[in-house]
């Protein structure tokens, strides 16, 4: 079986060397891709946007409709992931989750979480105390503000130099992540739990939905930015820049809170109760 997915692995990788010779040269001006919309971009987005960063102004401008259902598949593929891998146990009774009131009436309290359960995947730790290295800890709470903080300036200046809100979603996901990893996952569900990662990522989606809603209730086209100039008081062309930073901050909230919701669901197995 092993070498039979060897072969198929090496077929289908020498089709797809073969195939490449067909491509144009690297960086060839006269490519079909250079001869088709790219001049067009490279000499008529700042003016038409008021963007400097050509690629943002592409991918949530020009190919708005495009980045928006990529951030649907990224929303869908955490959704997905919620089914796939998460484990519901029901809390078993337990006489310390029940308290009597003074008029008789029993009051059940849950605690959330089902009672422990062995796992040949993760090796059992104390859902109370874990130890952890010092080093480790006090690092990463030093590096994960810093982290945040260049996470939210990619996200905010992605229309004015490299960035976007792809990579700054990324980045602020990765530096919750540390965290976690760092601690340990409980100490991460305390500060980001499943239920609010799970509304994050529907945000994020609303987000970019929803500017393009808002510029259809102004008058304008979906995604058109040019119709926020009734509302924030811009001319047509720079408003745009304002728009596409509205859109970049509802990617950004959508790539981090996937992640961290990935990762909780992959580091402990679905349960939430033992992991990294």
């Amino acid at each position: 079986m092993k070498a039979a997915g060897i072969g198929i692995v090496l077929l289908f990788g020498s089709l797809l060397v073969y195939s490449s010779q067909d491509f144009p040269p690297w960086g060839d001006p006269g490519a079909p891709a250079s001869m088709h919309v790219s001049p067009h971009y490279i000499e008529a987005s700042l003016r038409q946007t008021s963007v400097p960063n050509i690629v943002t102004a592409v991918l949530a401008d020009y190919r708005g409709y495009d980045t928006l259902f990529e951030t649907v598949v990224i929303f869908s593929a955490g959704v997905a992931c919620l089914f796939l891998l998460r484990v519901f146990r029901r809390i078993q009774p337990d006489s310390r989750m029940y308290r009597h009131l003074p008029s008789g009436i029993t009051l059940r309290l849950s605690t959330g979480l089902a009672p422990p359960a062995t796992s040949k995947e993760f090796e059992r730790i104390d859902l109370m105390w874990v130890p952890y290295d010092v080093v480790v800890k006090t690092t990463s709470r030093l590096i994960v503000p810093f982290s945040q903080l260049f996470a939210l300036y990619v996200i905010a200046h992605g229309h004015h130099s490299p960035g976007g809100g792809f990579q700054g979603g990324v980045i602020l996901g990765a530096s919750i992540i540390l965290y976690a990893i760092a601690n340990n996952i409980r100490e991460g569900l305390r500060r980001m739990d499943e239920k609010r990662a799970v509304w994050l990522c529907v945000l994020g989606v609303f987000i970019y939905a929803g500017t393009g809603l808002l510029c259809m209730l102004l008058g304008g086209n979906y995604l058109d930015y040019g119709a926020l100039s009734s509302l924030l008081g811009i001319d047509a062309v720079a408003v745009r820049s304002h728009g596409i930073l509205m859109v970049e901050i509802g990617v950004g909230i959508t790539v981090m809170a996937v992640m961290v919701h990935l990762y909780y669901c992959l580091a402990s197995a679905g349960r939430y109760d033992e992991g990294l």
